[in-house]
């Protein structure tokens, strides 16, 4: 299957993964409970200044793949003003703050005329913290319909195998079986496989636009017509590429429909802290009409704490994130999300360009704005690959199945400079990697972290699994 768990055999391997557990410990205190007196204001503050002047350097210089979206520091002050002024906010109390809905209302419309609205007049939305909450209420809203409309009890949902595992974590919720489609060479889902394998036990099929592995578009115009066959729900997972997808296709990119354009597309998830640019935790999720978004909503009328209405899984919210999330849009504006993509697909093509060049290595799939690459040779291991890239200073994101590497493109890679060092450097680590023995390499296929794999085979996977909640039970343990 692909990938494979690395042992931490030497003491100073050993004291790495420890630093990584309890980081800052030689330079900050570590506290295990309340101080008796509280620091001072100003010495707290100065902690966090060095911290966030040392941990935002790497991004900065545009060697990281996704994370850091934007970039600009004009920007972000604004989007930091913006958070202050509401960070103290409930929006559960929308008669104190009503300044929330007009935010969510033009949030949600501007995104919808953004992906097609005006081809569907009922399209409505919800804001989210993000792609795995949005993900997560579409599972339930799909669930929670075929239950009512159509009284199945053991639903299940049709996902790509490159779609975001968030929708395995809502079936494993919600009670939802979740049915892995393969994929065909050009790296999409399979919609022949699809369209065999769809039950009467199906709810609700699922595409992305593009997937988190290869940053392809899956052919949504097909899932359309067999949602639209089967009287089935067909979910589209725009968080990575909805706001720079529209933009690549008006600036002439070949970016297939997979908005509310295709007549079978019934929501779509889009994250407005990606290529939208606002502040991390907020997303979009659009629906085609409020029958359906209604499902999602959870009210009870009977509690002894009064009459109780929520739209999604949240109950108290910052107004904050919803003022930046606002005002990073309309800040922007259309022009400037235009210009910004033509950097970005600029800059993916000469990344690509580059990969493409070096012996050994393969390109995966073809996306505007992701480059994905694995070994094309026996001898040359691509994670031993990627250790040579972090010790340039690069932190590209590990893929299994096949075990890959990619580069989500964002702003900050699109400055002078950092396409040529990235071309340097990816020879020099090839060159690097060359002869060294397969499974050497400390890193791997860990999700959002440039560092350690998966285990090998059934087996393998499940003691990697096992290895990785450890490795979570020791990320909330400051004491070693």
């Amino acid at each position: 299957m692909g990938g494979r768990f690395h042992v931490f055999d030497s003491s100073e391997e050993l004291q790495r993964l420890i630093g990584e557990f309890y980081p800052y410990r030689e330079r900050l205190a570590t506290f295990l409970r309340l101080p008796v007196t509280g620091r001072p204001a100003d010495e707290v503050l100065a902690d966090l200044r060095w911290l966030a002047e040392t941990e935002h350097a790497q991004a900065h210089r545009g060697q990281v793949s996704g994370s850091v979206y934007h970039g600009g520091a004009e920007h972000y002050a604004v989007l930091n003003q913006a958070f202050s002024l509401f960070s103290h906010a409930n929006v559960l109390q929308r008669d104190m703050y009503p300044s929330a809905t007009k935010f969510e209302a033009e949030i949600v419309a501007m995104t919808a005329a953004m992906l097609g609205a005006d081809a569907a007049p009922g399209v409505c939305g919800v804001l989210t913290s993000g792609g795995t909450e949005s993900l997560l209420s579409q599972v339930l809203t799909y669930r929670d319909q075929a239950r009512t409309e159509r009284g199945i009890t053991d639903p299940e949902i049709i996902v790509p195998a490159s779609g975001h595992c968030s929708v395995d974590k809502a079936g494993r919720y919600f009670g939802v079986r979740i049915v892995h489609a393969p994929l065909r060479d050009d790296w999409t889902v399979d919609v022949d496989w699809v369209d065999r394998h769809v039950t009467p036990d199906t709810v609700a099929l699922m595409g992305s636009a593009g997937n988190y592995p290869y940053g392809v578009v899956d052919p949504v115009a097909e899932l359309g017509e067999i949602a639209r066959r089967h009287g089935i729900g067909l979910h589209v997972d725009a968080c990575l590429g909805g706001f720079i997808l529209p933009w690549a296709a008006r600036l002439g990119h070949d970016v297939p429909a997979f908005d509310f354009t295709v007549p079978g597309v019934t929501s779509i998830s889009v994250d407005t802290h990606k290529f939208g640019y606002g502040l991390k935790g907020t997303g979009v999720l659009l629906y085609r009409s409020r029958e359906l978004r209604r499902y999602q909503y959870f009210a009870v009328a009977d509690w002894p704490g009064g009459l109780y209405v929520s739209p999604g899984m949240a109950g108290s919210r910052s107004g904050g994130l919803i003022a930046s999330t606002w005002a990073a849009m309309v800040t922007l504006g259309e022009q400037g999300y235009l210009a910004d993509a033509r950097e970005i697909l600029r800059t993916t093509d000469q990344l690509r360009s580059a990969v493409a060049d070096v012996e050994g290595l393969r390109l995966l799939g073809r996306s505007p704005f992701v480059v994905a690459f694995d070994s094309a040779d026996p001898d040359l291991d691509v994670f031993v690959v990627n250790d040579e890239l972090v010790a340039r200073g690069w932190r590209l994101n590990g893929l299994q199945r096949p075990p890959g590497l990619h580069f989500c493109v964002t702003r900050p890679t699109t400055a002078p400079g950092v396409v040529d060092r990235f071309a340097t450097d990816l020879v020099e680590a090839v060159k690097a990697a060359i002869g060294r023995p397969a499974g050497s390499a400390r890193s791997g296929a860990l999700y959002e972290r440039s560092g350690s794999g998966s285990g090998s085979g059934e087996a393998g996977l499940a003691v990697a699994q096992d290895l990785l909640i450890a490795a979570l039970d020791a990320f909330y343990d400051p004491a070693p």
